[in-house]
């Protein structure tokens, strides 16, 4: 690398976050446009591991600029909302709750039988 591309690079990052969250990783950096105004890329990583041990990522990125930051953090905000209203800060799902399966299997006993299937008449046909 040589030094023009060294200090690129530096002037690119200004500012970084990460969060750790389980396979997940969010990368939050604030960056510098050539003009030299500032700009937010969040990139999640994701682990995928092979059945024979090796991994790999699968990574994602949005671009945020300035003159979106209000409506984004708007949206981001009434999405967040929404939920923790509806369904409340517990985590509900399969990987956080072993039993899920056993407990909605458990469930659907208790209602009347349903058949995962539509009798057909070939009549109708």
């Amino acid at each position: 690398m040589n030094m023009n591309e060294h200090d690129m690079l530096e002037k690119e990052e200004i500012f970084s976050k990460v969060l750790r969250a389980g396979r997940r990783t969010y990368f939050f950096d604030v960056r510098s446009t050539k003009a030299d105004d500032y700009y937010v890329t969040i990139t999640e990583s994701k682990k995928f591991t092979e059945e024979d041990g090796s991994f790999h990522f699968k990574k994602h990125k949005i671009y945020l600029y300035k003159e979106d930051f209000a409506a984004f953090t708007d949206i981001l905000g009434e999405m967040t909302d929404f939920v923790l209203k509806q369904k409340g800060e517990e985590v509900i799902s399969e990987r956080h709750q072993k039993d899920f399966k056993k407990e909605y299997y458990s469930e659907r006993s208790e209602e009347e039988p349903r058949n995962n299937f539509t009798d057909i008449d070939f009549d109708d046909i």
